[in-house]
């Protein structure tokens, strides 16, 4: 089995990738998300699920704490969303449908990013899955 690498600065030294890693590329990945839909500190950290002092250690990357299975979920659930909105979408809807009201079933015209806030990863995986469904993949 093959395992990711990473290059370890200008020395070019190839390593094994590790929890360390993973973690920070996993955070990033959420960092540029919040950073795409336009969300406040308060609201990413909210989705999350983490403290706001440690959201802006995430954002900072000082982050040093480990990820549990729910921040895990939570991730793949909005990296998920994310990549299926680039997907779908071509404009202005690619990075701002998470903060549109939306008329659909399920929305009664809040915003996604408000029904994922009062749902948790329940109300997460139905958008993710709305999203899915609309492109085709469900």
């Amino acid at each position: 089995m093959l395992h990711p690498v990473i290059r370890d600065g200008e020395a070019g030294i190839v390593r094994p990738m590790t929890e360390r890693d993973k973690i920070a590329v996993l955070v990033k990945a959420i960092v540029r998300t919040a950073n795409a839909w336009g969300l406040t500190n308060a609201e990413a950290a909210a989705l999350f699920d983490v403290p706001t002092a440690t959201w802006s250690r995430m954002k900072a990357g000082s982050f040093q704490g480990k990820l549990d299975q729910d921040k895990v979920t939570r991730a793949s659930l909005l990296i998920g969303l994310f990549k299926g909105l680039r997907l779908l979408f071509n404009g202005p809807l690619t990075y701002g449908w998470p903060k549109t009201p939306n008329k659909g079933a399920g929305f009664n015209n809040k915003t996604p990013i408000q029904i994922m806030l009062d749902g948790g990863i329940p109300a997460m995986m139905r958008v993710r899955q709305h999203i899915d469904a609309l492109r085709g993949g469900v």
